[in-house]
């Protein structure tokens, strides 16, 4: 490890890793452990997107900087999924996709096993396990065959891919026994899939795709009775997306209005939408409870890409094009202050900051490509 000053903010920035290239968890699994001493993370010798790199998953404990490797995949794998792992709170168990199926690994032993075989012509799009580690959650989509090759360039194929999809399902696997049940039946590309923090009896999920082509995003599935409603009924000119849990068992999610894809690209612009925001496309941000009704709104002046919410939900981080921002939004007005830049490039996935607030709130975990373009390493703030 070691930590620079940012010029913008004058903060403290420890950047954890340098060799290979590394990346944490989608921001709404989260990689931290439960007291923040440790992050579970994908690192790669050569990056991930360059032929010959061999992901595996490390464990670093945040005190010491030591790392340890967890897996050894490359005898027992062609291909593992570096933005498809999720994990139990305590880090005991961790979740992962590897050839197209999901498997379970042990930490304690080292064992994996296969949890989940998926079908031919479909895909696992994402996956949450439950607070109390007893289910893991997954979303399956139709892996459609595209009359042109697409890149793992940032949402190269993201329209395509929404309109070729029509069948995504919704699986609940018990972890103790691995019986997989099939709870939803849709018609759209599902993804986003997550459980709510304090019970296994919520989970939402996503309508995948160009925010602004989305009819309805976010659906609640309630996993007793397979009751299925939207969270945050739509109207035409939302443009919904970026939903995650907050610690207090409310939905969050991203509303920038008429005109917004949701994506951003390594030209700083949108995938898919050229037009300029309307005058009265003002961004907001919300919050839902477990029924789908909508209890706080809040206007931004301008919106950021991701997001993630402190343990009272007072607190913002985002993601700006090149800087990493605290929004404190205790009171009506948010207020906004600069942690300091990030200055990623955008250009894939695993080059997305995802920054993340740690359990206790004194540490926010980001990626960036600042150093070398496509080739992500890990930064931690900490309060």
């Amino acid at each position: 490890m070691e930590t620079y000053t940012d010029r913008k903010s004058g903060r403290k920035i420890k950047k954890l890793t340098s060799s290979g290239e590394n990346y944490h968890f989608y921001f709404t699994e989260n990689s931290f452990s439960a007291d923040d001493s440790e992050i579970i993370y994908h690192h790669s010798d050569i990056p991930f997107n360059e032929k010959g790199a061999s992901v595996n998953l490390f464990a670093m404990d945040l005190k010491t900087g030591v790392r340890t490797q967890l897996t050894d995949f490359a005898p027992h794998f062609n291909y593992i999924r570096y933005c498809g792992t999720a994990k139990t709170l305590d880090g005991k168990v961790i979740i992962f996709v590897a050839d197209g199926d999901l498997y379970r690994l042990d930490r304690a032993g080292g064992n994996f096993t296969r949890m989940y075989k998926t079908p031919e012509g479909f895909e696992i799009t994402a996956m949450s396990v439950s607070h109390d580690g007893k289910y893991t959650a997954i979303s399956v989509s139709e892996n459609p065959v595209f009359e042109r090759e697409i890149s793992n360039a940032n949402y190269d194929g993201f329209v395509e891919r929404f309109y070729a999809i029509k069948r995504g399902h919704i699986i609940m696997i018990d972890m103790e026994s691995g019986e997989a049940q099939t709870i939803v039946r849709d018609t759209h590309w599902a993804g986003h899939i997550q459980f709510a923090p304090d019970t296994s009896e919520y989970l939402t999920y996503c309508h995948e795709g160009p925010w602004n082509r989305g009819q309805q995003r976010i659906w609640m599935v309630n996993t007793i009775t397979r009751d299925v409603y939207p969270v945050f009924r739509q109207g035409e000119d939302d443009s919904v997306g970026h939903e995650f849990w907050t610690r207090d068992g409310l939905v969050f999610f991203d509303n920038r209005g008429p005109g917004h894809d949701g994506t951003i690209t390594v030209d700083k612009t949108q995938a898919t939408v050229f037009e300029e925001d309307g005058k009265n496309a003002i961004p907001t941000v919300g919050f839902a409870d477990k029924s789908g009704k909508v209890i706080r709104s809040l206007e931004l002046p301008y919106y950021c890409n991701h997001y993630h919410a402190n343990s009272d939900n007072t607190l913002l981080v985002a993601d700006a094009v090149s800087d990493l921002l605290l929004i404190d939004i205790s009171k009506d007005k948010p207020s906004f202050e600069v942690l300091c830049e990030h200055n990623t490039s955008w250009l894939y996935q695993n080059t997305h900051c995802h920054p993340t607030w740690g359990w206790t709130d004194k540490k926010i975990l980001f990626a960036s490509d600042c150093e070398k373009q496509g080739c992500s390493q890990l930064y931690l703030i900490e309060f």
